[in-house]
């Protein structure tokens, strides 16, 4: 029995001596196994994975920051970096004005862009038709790059998309624009005096590749503050304030309307061999020569359309030459630009209405009886989205009071041009100033150290915007604003100008790029007025064109 005992005791030992070897050499299995599952997963390289890669935490343990889905430090160095003097989010023309200008003073500028293409409302909206800045007098006032466009376009050659993107391209040779841009994540660090400076933005690229921008100042020209609006901005009343609605609601958008096979000969000879009383009763008045068809609203409000969300107002027409047209008169109202499904929802509507419309047009138009669609752009004219405060928001009081500024970047003027909404299709003009000035503080976001506000992102009350939105007012305010970067580059921030500075800037514009910003005298149509009635002019509550007639010095 003791011997069965012994034996009994020693085959156990032997038994468990036989596990425990077994388990080591299955351990070290393990371990082997392990470490090939972790060179084979790292083969690939060292990005990190996203979050829907990551393994999950089993329950009970905290998951690290490895498997987390927010990036870590460590992670984010990681990322495909790059270090520019300038970045551009949205690739619209006004803000192209000053990416060419600092490129061309020296600094490396790129252009992100959250719309798939590039050109924004010029290209991909075709918004082709120009509006010229004019002082009261008739004197042309488009200064810098803007110029060759427009007198291209007055001399009828830049007419055709292909020209427009020809131009387009020009102005933005080796500057390098990424399209289809997502917005991750933006790093900020304390500024000068208690402001907030931007350090970087990362962002996913059109291939779905993450990558990290670092620059020394953020440019916003995309038509829906899709940069600014990710920042702890201020929103200026809209529009809506000045109709009293409850809900905000931008300008209409425009859908261009564009036309083949159009006698542009017979239209013009045709308008203008008729008196001013047949013009009237057939057309409702206008102006027709042999390139533009301006108004003629008496033909288009007799078109009733088919839904209530859009409009056709008097026409802006050009001849693009060889029978072809595009026309900007038709009008989406609530449209949200930040919002894609709005943007298609408003296209959508267009091209089921603009059939409609060429009928009505063969029928009221002489020279229109054989004409034809000619497609339809792919993307909208977006006149307006959210203001946000700067520095210095632009009243109505400046422009018809002509006021100009120690900062001034740009001369400018139009008409106060409110254009439709739901709650006013017609729109209403608000005033004509005569000219005025644009300070540098209407394009700096305010509380931030380096972020400027491009193009129709300016600084500016609703009923300001009228005017200060039209392309050569903010295109000669960026393209200065593109040489003032180069000029203080590693020298000076643009919050720290002074008088002094301003005395060797000016002169600098002026002799080199023919941008001419100060010695330029308004006429003030507000002299003599009282606070009182000043700040009522701001508000809205006087309209100008009425309120100027009946008015007792």
């Amino acid at each position: 029995m003791r011997q069965n005992r012994q034996d009994t005791r020693a085959s156990s030992r032997g038994k468990r001596r036989t596990g425990r070897l077994i388990g080591g050499v299955v351990f070290a299995l393990l371990l082997l196994a392990a470490g090939l599952f972790a060179f084979l997963n790292n083969k690939g390289g060292d990005e990190p994975k996203s979050a829907s890669e990551a393994s999950p935490s089993p329950i009970g343990v905290t998951a690290s920051p490895k498997n987390s889905a927010s990036p870590t430090p460590k992670q984010e160095a990681q990322l495909p970096e790059e270090k520019v003097d300038v970045v551009l989010i949205g690739s619209e023309m006004e803000g192209m004005y000053l990416a060419r200008a600092a490129k061309d003073e020296g600094l490396t500028v790129k252009v992100l862009d959250p719309r798939a293409q590039p050109g924004g409302q010029l290209i991909q909206g075709e918004m082709l038709f120009l509006d010229e800045t004019k002082d009261e007098a008739g004197r042309l006032m488009v200064q810098g790059r803007a110029k060759e466009l427009f007198d291209g376009f007055r001399n009828g050659k830049i007419r055709k998309l292909t020209e427009f993107t020809s131009y387009f391209e020009t102005l933005g040779k080796d500057i390098p624009i990424e399209s289809g841009i997502v917005i991750d994540k933006i790093e900020t660090a304390p500024g000068l005096n208690g402001s907030q400076a931007i350090q970087s933005v990362v962002y996913t690229d059109s291939k779905k590749v993450q990558k990290k921008l670092t620059a020394s100042y953020f440019v916003e020209n995309s038509d829906f503050a899709a940069f600014a609006s990710k920042l702890q901005v201020t929103r200026l009343p809209g529009l809506e304030k000045f109709y009293g609605q409850d809900n905000i609601e931008y300008m209409s958008a425009g859908m261009m309307m564009k036309f083949k096979n159009v006698d542009w000969k017979k239209f013009n000879t045709s308008f203008n061999a008729l008196s001013q009383a047949e013009k009237s009763k057939k057309y409702g008045g206008g102006y027709v020569n042999e390139s533009y068809a301006i108004g003629l609203s008496g033909m288009t409000s007799a078109y009733k359309p088919s839904n209530d969300r859009v409009f056709l107002r008097g026409l802006n027409a050009v001849s693009q030459r060889d029978g072809e047209v595009i026309i900007n008169a038709f009008l989406i109202y609530t449209v949200d630009p930040s919002d894609q499904k709005s943007i298609d929802e408003a296209l959508e509507l267009g091209k089921k209405e603009m059939p409609l419309i060429l009928n009505h047009f063969r029928k009221s138009i002489v020279g229109w009886e054989n004409a034809e669609l000619n497609g339809f752009p792919p993307y909208l004219y977006i006149r307006e989205f959210n203001h946000y405060e700067t520095d210095y928001v632009l009243k109505v009081s400046d422009a018809l009071g002509a006021r100009m500024f120690e900062d001034n970047v740009s001369i400018a003027g139009y008409p106060l041009d409110l254009q439709g909404t739901s709650a006013n299709k017609w729109g209403i003009e608000m005033g004509r100033p005569d000219k005025y000035g644009m300070p540098l503080r209407s394009f700096l976001l305010k509380n931030y150290e380096n972020v400027i506000m491009a193009g129709k992102n300016v600084g500016s009350s609703a009923i300001a915007y009228g005017s200060a939105r039209i392309q050569p007012n903010t295109a000669l305010a960026a393209e200065s604003i593109g040489v003032i970067l180069g000029q203080i580059n590693g020298k000076k921030k643009l919050r720290q100008l002074a008088a002094d500075d301003w005395a060797k800037l000016h002169p600098y514009l002026e002799s080199k790029y023919q941008i001419k910003v100060t010695g330029v005298k308004g006429n003030n149509k507000i002299a003599g007025w009282s606070q009182e009635e000043i700040n009522k002019l701001d508000t809205g509550e006087i309209v100008y064109p009425s309120y100027s007639k009946t008015r007792k010095p």
